[in-house]
């Protein structure tokens, strides 16, 4: 499913908190974030808190809406979080459309990583291995302790440590500059981790890397991969401006990592999937794309490398409009894998940019009734519901999938889209409000919903009801966001 940004709704950069459902926003009250604040974080307000950050990188952060690599991030990074100790709330893991090598974890178990990491790393156990170190940081509350520390010790308000965090989270080096000039935030210089606290994350994620069943060596080994890159580069990659690295830290990983059994991982087919879409889709352009893979072909000739190499230079000729090449490739590797989702996902965008949605809804509505909850098996199916102007079965869809993921961006859009072509302007107007409430823009949101109330019969009063409470909602959390 290739979609672009949903440029229409990322707004303004403003702090806020909210939690949304596919039709109505339920109201929280923001956490206390004077300097008169806690001794101890508690885990509803580090929650609340990392709502309120989740909103501002929504609006400041190119986030890739992509299922099928949403899909595969979340169940790598589930898969370690049920083997990490002291796990208090769920967490939630995000790409970040930059070629940077980075992963950045914050309050309320929200992981975000940059799609350079997955492109620079060798295999999956090093992919994991920063999620892991990332998921301790959180499980071992550091920037909570952090945020104290700072608190005990400068007159600093909470929300400007909140907007100190984000700036280096948006921009590592500009970041780091803009805080460390701050006489008032010396223990909070920026997001960077403490040598303390890195061995810790380094302890812990080790072992939950372990637990789950991937290689700890490999930890050391996408450290000294980054370590070279320092050598060759004038600035380094922005993993080692907020994660440091002493010459030391290499060597103490190496060593941690020999206590454990030597362990054989064999190749993750999902894993080589999902870094071949990030090159063709996030990481070159088309024709630079699909001479890479051209190459890489001509060079690697193991069976799982040459179905992974195959899938992205498939998706590099779609992409370019070379449709009878692209489905060469993907016929094949549909006949090897005829329920993989990366190949069902690309098959979808060729049969749509072969104008034939139609047979693109036969196809996934078999794959449908087997996997009814799967997103990327639902999204596409609705897009291509959507392009086959069976708009009926598409919002059928995202409403069901929806009452799952009430928070789904995507969904979210792609329903609006449905009212639009419907001509039904009460309901796109409400859809639309949710989804500008989901960045954080509720004056433009309570706008949006006063449209809807427009559009709006006099004798649905059900409804208009509905709507004026949502007005209300809207505009009180906007005037939420004067205690910061």
């Amino acid at each position: 499913m290739r979609l672009t940004t949903l440029a229409h709704a990322v707004v303004g950069a403003i702090l806020l908190v909210a939690s949304q459902t596919s039709h109505g926003q339920s109201a929280l009250k923001l956490p206390d974030l004077g300097t008169s604040a806690l001794q101890v974080l508690p885990l509803e307000k580090e929650q609340a808190i990392g709502e309120v950050m989740m909103m501002q990188i929504r609006s400041q952060l190119p986030l890739v809406q992509d299922p099928v690599l949403d899909e595969y991030l979340t169940s790598l990074g589930n898969k370690l979080v049920a083997n990490a100790n002291d796990v208090r709330f769920g967490f939630s893991f995000f790409w970040v459309n930059n070629q940077a090598i980075n992963a950045f974890a914050f309050y309320g178990g929200h992981v975000g990583v940059h799609t350079g990491l997955i492109a620079q790393a060798d295999n999956e156990s090093q992919l994991a291995s920063v999620l892991g170190h990332e998921v301790a940081h959180v499980t071992q509350r550091h920037l909570a302790r952090r945020m104290q520390q700072a608190k005990d010790n400068s007159a600093l308000s909470l929300a400007g440590m909140i907007a100190g965090i984000l700036t280096t989270i948006v921009a590592p080096d500009a970041g780091m500059a803009i805080l460390s000039a701050s006489s008032t935030q010396q223990q909070l210089s920026q997001l960077s981790h403490s040598r303390k606290a890195e061995q810790e994350a380094d302890r812990f994620g080790m072992q939950t890397l372990y637990e789950a069943g991937f290689d700890p060596s490999q930890s050391s080994e996408f450290l000294t991969k980054l370590a070279a890159q320092v050598r060759y580069q004038t600035k380094p990659p922005a993993f080692l401006l907020t994660h440091p690295l002493p010459d030391s830290r290499i060597s103490d990983v190496r060593l941690r990592a020999q206590q454990f059994e030597p362990r054989y991982v064999p190749a993750s087919l999902k894993f080589e999937l999902a870094k071949s879409r990030v090159l063709a889709r996030y990481h070159y352009e088309s024709q630079h794309a699909q001479s890479f893979f051209e190459n890489q072909l001509r060079l690697r000739a193991t069976e799982m490398n040459k179905q992974a190499l195959e899938y992205g230079l498939a998706l590099s000729l779609l992409d370019q409009g070379k449709l009878e090449q692209s489905q060469a490739l993907l016929d094949k590797l549909l006949k090897q894998d005829e329920n993989n989702l990366f190949y069902l996902d690309a098959y979808t965008d060729l049969l749509i940019a072969q104008k034939k949605p139609e047979q693109a809804t036969k196809l996934l509505q078999l794959k449908h009734e087997f996997r009814p909850n799967n997103q990327v098996i639902t999204l596409n199916l609705a897009n291509a519901a959507i392009e086959a102007k069976q708009l009926d079965e598409a919002e059928k869809l995202l409403k069901l999938f929806l009452l799952e993921k009430p928070e789904h961006a995507l969904a979210k859009d792609l329903l609006t889209k449905v009212y639009k072509e419907q001509n039904d302007k009460a309901a796109y107007h409400e859809m639309h409000a949710s989804l500008l409430a989901q960045y954080g823009a509720y004056i433009k949101a309570a706008d949006e919903i006063q449209r809807a109330l427009n559009h709006t019969d006099k004798q649905e009063t059900v409804k208009e009801a509905r709507l004026k409470a949502l007005l209300s909602q809207y505009r009180q959390m906007q005037k939420e966001l004067a205690k910061l």
